[in-house]
């Protein structure tokens, strides 16, 4: 909470410059909000900017994320790009710069301060991603979710599901201040590498 508030002025003028861009480029909100699945099951409200082309038809992608969770989806296959859609010709200049810079989340600074989120922890997901969890993946629900989290500095989007999961399992039962200052430290190293990002 006390670094969000520290980041806020520079986070806000960062984000009116980016919003501008999205703007520039494609009509529509710069601002996506999502309905999420947060700390033991309760929703939420979730902030991020938009990279796709404003009224862009998701369903091609949320199949793709069934079949991913279901474990149906090689996530290293050419086909693949795990959370986010296969069809690129549908990602903006400005989203495509977003996505592999990790920006397009600086607006969940806001749901860190609303306490519906964390710096640190599980990615979350959208109500229809999980209806699709087995009854042990449901253990990544019962901390805070995070901007970043132990899976995205191990191997961000290029991982299993499962493993994904396995990984979110081991930060709910080794979480401490150490262990999130570890992966804060990790976390500009993983997205300058760009491992697994799409």
């Amino acid at each position: 909470m006390t670094v969000c508030l520290a980041l806020l002025p520079l986070a806000l003028v960062i984000s009116l410059v980016i919003a501008f861009a999205i703007r520039l480029e494609s009509p529509g909100s710069p601002i996506l909000v999502q309905e999420r699945v947060g700390l033991r099951g309760r929703r939420f409200r979730l902030y991020k900017f938009r990279t796709m082309k404003d009224g862009y038809d998701d369903y091609g992608a949320r199949q793709f994320m069934k079949a991913y969770i279901r474990g149906e989806v090689n996530s290293c296959s050419s086909a693949s790009a795990v959370f986010k859609p296969n069809h690129k010709a549908h990602v903006t200049r400005v989203g495509r710069y977003l996505r592999r810079t990790s920006l397009d989340e600086l607006p969940q600074i806001m749901n860190v301060l609303k306490r519906e989120m964390s710096l640190v922890g599980p990615r979350p997901h959208v109500p229809w991603e999980v209806e699709e969890y087995l009854p042990w993946h449901r253990q990544r629900l019962e901390v805070l979710p995070g901007i970043t989290g132990l899976a995205q500095v191990r191997g961000r989007s290029g991982i299993s599901f499962d493993r994904m999961v396995r990984f979110d399992v081991e930060y709910v039962r080794e979480c401490g201040l150490l262990l999130d200052l570890k992966i804060l430290w990790r976390t500009p190293l993983a997205v300058i590498r760009r491992r697994g990002a799409a």
